[in-house]
């Protein structure tokens, strides 16, 4: 479980660039780009998923991005959506919960504002 720990980077690049985006950024923050769309990318491990503090406008952190998506454990993909549903926030998001077995499996959770 100390996988879990880490933020899921190489799957979370691997699952755009199948969807045939590319991907910029070498970090958990990354941008992926297809033809007219930029997806702002974050991967985040269990610590970070669990005490997420979502960009806010007032004052928070600033995005350019209207679309968002999170890419998190299986296990915390859950908890992350509990806390970004209800806050009114400036862009659209969605989070991908990935296995951390291994493998191509993964979810993806359509997030809704407020």
């Amino acid at each position: 479980m100390a996988q879990a720990s880490m933020p899921p980077v190489q799957e979370a690049r691997s699952i755009f660039g199948k969807l045939g985006y590319t991907i910029k950024g070498d970090g958990p923050d990354m941008l992926a780009e297809r033809k007219w769309r930029t997806v702002q990318v974050t991967a985040m491990g269990s610590r970070e998923a669990s005490q997420c503090r979502p960009a806010l406008p007032d004052g928070g952190e600033e995005t350019e991005y209207r679309l968002r998506c999170f890419v998190t454990w299986n296990d915390h993909a859950e908890t992350l959506r509990k806390r970004l549903s209800g806050v009114d926030l400036p862009y659209e998001w969605a989070i991908i919960g990935v296995s951390n077995m291994g493998g191509d499996d993964y979810q993806v959770v359509h997030g809704v504002n407020a």
